[in-house]
């Protein structure tokens, strides 16, 4: 298909107020309705929205239809930027723009239109019931009064929803359910009902403002300024100015401003933040180094080859927002529900009241009456209370054991899954490197172990580290040591007990003392296990190996047995070596794609999908943000970054492998309780239906039927409190 020049830009707007899938669905239903409109792409984590226009199409008319439901919208592009850009224009933007900050969390949570509503409606509940205490004869008025308060907001969202496409939304319910309880009597029951919906719209308004922010904070890895070298002198320039071709400098120990390519020095470069490795790579001359990423040892001079905008980290940020664009937003289960529930229990009660007098001249009065009874029983108070109550309970049994969950949709979807994709690094293994074999010629390990410490005490490097670890951990004494010198990208040098010691990678050793065949031998070995070996020389000879590998977590062998017990295949996705990677896959037992960038992993994801698989991926590091967001859920292992935590859809806190097992027991359990609940309301609302036409039950059975299911619902939801997490049996 050809490009054609003259299309509209896609119009990309910041949206305020957008908190859930729910949300998401009335925006996406009431923009797609208007004419000349040709795709459209919400995303709730971002907060955003992407409409492909049909040319003249005018932006005013999507912000309007967004304003009317109650929600505030921005253009996220700078004036004259879009072929409309005169409706981008003026004053009324800047302030709606204000208005999204406050919402989406750059400002106080308490300043937003949902804080307030609900600040209002509570103070106005505990007033009603102060003054009913004080003058029980107004304490019924108050209580309407005070539901007033909540209730007014959500119906006339719910009608500005149904004249955008979406008649029987969530507010829809809330609405009759409130209005319903006050016709039968239970006012206070309804006005707390209402109270407790705006809080829970306000908490997740709270959190999607922080997932948000998480997102943009990403910029953040990126320094502010650069080091541009020009005309024979280094000069601080802010990072974003820096054009392709640039030379910039980069000091040890500073993030590097740009993606370039190294034209002068060697260093050992930190890549955690876009590959997720866990030991830093010596590069050199020739080498290219991402944004965000660390220089550990020497000065380096970079080319710069990408601009600001375009750099490793700036694509990160793109691919997470287009990937929550990308997902299709996952209805509440109540919102399918009474597309079909609530309009037939409405025209249902209408002809049960109206279709007796006028066909057959039975009693007005009689089928009236019955009609109204037939109303109470289909009043969804049940059904708008049971799943709620069923979802919090799971994700509470659940964040009591370190499993926290963002919301009833991806509990459902949870236990649907068919593949796991984990990361390596800090996923199924630790993130750091271990000690795991010492190798002494002529000497004991302890003495190796001994010495390596000695030159290495002064180090940060993660091999000094796991070094000295181990040293601890043996009870091995640490002697001191003198004229430590780091040798960047060949190891570390010094004197110990005036002999000189040198713990070195193996052609930096080779360089200086030939290695014996055996001595090769037992290092390609060990390499072939996926571990990094240094040698240790002493006086300039051989004296042994010490090799070191980042280890899988203690529970990830029973972790993956027990996924694969449950019938779901699962695969390691990591930016570390092959073969390292394969190493620890043989280990463990699980397939292996490595070399990843982070738009690698995301790609593969979507394949899986493309090919039908409902795909999980679990990670800790901001490269599997991209990853995580294009899942179908994407779970964060405890003590990653926030970004890759606020990305997830899940996250376990324990970082144990067998807690993402337990996720998927915690959704199934969560969803047959609310499969049990919605059997236990809609089972009595049939048969009291039945009784109440045939005349053997009327409105006081009717009312004690809805209320019966409520507190049956409740009750069976609050056994899921009692979750244990424990792995069952199964067939």
């Amino acid at each position: 298909m050809t490009h054609d020049a003259s299309a509209p830009t896609p119009l990309r707007y910041r949206i305020g107020g957008m908190d859930c899938a729910s949300c998401a669905q009335k925006i996406e239903t009431a923009v797609r309705r208007l004419p000349g409109v040709a795709d459209v792409g919400v995303s709730v984590s971002a907060g955003t929205l992407r409409v492909d226009p049909a040319p003249g199409l005018s932006s005013r008319r999507i912000e309007a239809q967004v304003r009317d439901l109650g929600y505030t919208i921005a253009p996220l592009e700078p004036a004259g930027e879009t072929p409309n850009q005169s409706d981008h224009a003026g004053q009324p933007h800047a302030h709606d723009h204000d208005e999204d900050h406050a919402d989406l969390g750059d400002g106080p949570f308490w300043r937003t239109p949902k804080a307030i509503a609900t600040l209002l409606c509570g103070a106005a509940l505990a007033l009603a019931f102060i003054l009913g205490q004080i003058v029980p004869a107004i304490g019924p008025f108050a209580l309407v009064a005070a539901l007033l308060v909540g209730l007014v907001p959500i119906a006339r969202r719910a009608l500005s929803a149904a004249r955008a496409g979406t008649p029987f939304s969530i507010e829809t319910l809330m609405s009759i359910a409130a209005v319903g309880a006050v016709i039968i009597g239970a006012t206070e029951e309804a006005a707390i009902v209402v109270l407790l919906f705006l809080v829970g719209e306000l908490l997740e308004g709270i959190a999607a403002g922080r997932a948000r922010a998480s997102i943009r904070a990403l910029a953040d890895l990126v320094p502010r300024t650069a080091l541009l070298e020009r005309n024979g002198q280094t000069i601080e320039t802010p990072a974003d100015r820096l054009t392709i071709g640039d030379i910039i400098l980069v000091r040890p120990g500073d993030r590097i401003a740009a993606d370039g390519i190294i034209v002068a020095g060697r260093s050992a470069i930190n890549e955690a933040p876009v590959t997720g490795e866990s030991l830093p790579r010596d590069k050199g001359e020739g080498d290219t180094v991402f944004a965000g990423t660390i220089n550990a040892d020497a000065a380096l001079r970079v080319k710069v080859s990408a601009r600001a905008d375009d750099n490793t980290i700036a694509r990160i940020i793109r691919l997470v927002e287009e990937a929550q664009e990308a997902k299709a937003p996952t209805q509440r289960f109540i919102d399918r529900f009474s597309r079909y529930y609530t309009p037939a229990v409405l025209a249902a009660g209408a002809l049960v009241a109206l279709l007796p007098p006028l066909l057959f001249g039975q009693d007005w009065g009689i089928w009236v009456y019955r009609g109204l009874a037939l109303l109470l029983i289909g009043c969804p108070c049940a059904l708008v209370i049971s799943t709620p109550a069923a979802i919090a309970a799971g994700l509470s049994a659940g964040a009591r054991r370190g499993l926290l969950v963002k919301g009833g949709a991806v509990l459902e979807a949870l236990r649907k899954t068919t593949t796991i994709a984990f990361d390596k690094t800090g996923t199924l293994t630790e993130g750091k490197p271990k000690v795991t074999d010492i190798v002494a010629f002529g000497r004991s390990e302890a003495q190796i172990l001994s010495l390596a410490a000695a030159i290495e005490a002064g180090s940060s490097h993660p091999l000094a580290l796991a070094i000295r670890e181990a040293a601890k951990a043996r009870a091995v004494p640490v002697p001191p040591a003198s004229a430590e010198t780091a040798l960047p990208g060949r190891g570390v040098s010094g004197k110990v007990g005036g002999v000189a010691v040198m713990l070195a990678s193996p052609q930096a050793a080779g360089a200086i003392a030939p290695l014996p065949a055996e001595i090769e031998a037992r290092i390609a070995a060990l390499s072939g296990e996926g571990k990094t070996v240094s040698v240790l020389l002493y006086d300039g000879k051989p004296a042994g190996l010490i090799a070191m590998r980042d280890e899988p977590r203690a529970d990830t062998r029973d972790g993956l047995a027990r996924l694969s017990a449950m019938g779901i295949e699962t695969l390691m996705l990591t930016g570390d070596t092959p073969r390292t990677a394969e190493a620890i896959g043989r280990d463990l037992g699980i397939a292996v794609r490595a070399g990843l960038l982070p738009e690698d992993k995301q790609a593969i994801v979507r394949d899986l999908q493309a090919k039908g698989q409902i795909v999980v991926k679990v990670g800790d590091g901001i490269n599997d943000a991209p990853a995580l967001a294009a899942a179908d859920i994407g779970v964060a292992m405890g003590g990653g970054t926030d970004v890759a935590l606020e990305t997830a859809d899940a996250a376990v806190l324990h970082g144990r492998v067998m807690d993402v097992a337990r996720l998927i027991d915690l959704s199934k359990a969560t969803m047959g309780n609310i499969h049990q609940n919605i059997a236990i309301a809609l089972g009595l609302k049939a048969v009291f239906l039945v009784t109440t036409i045939m005349g053997v039950t009327g409105l006081w059975p009717a009312i004690l039927a809805d209320t019966g299911a409520t507190v049956l619902v409740t009750a069976n939801a609050m056994r899921l409190l009692g979750w244990s997490g424990k792995a069952r049996p199964r067939r």
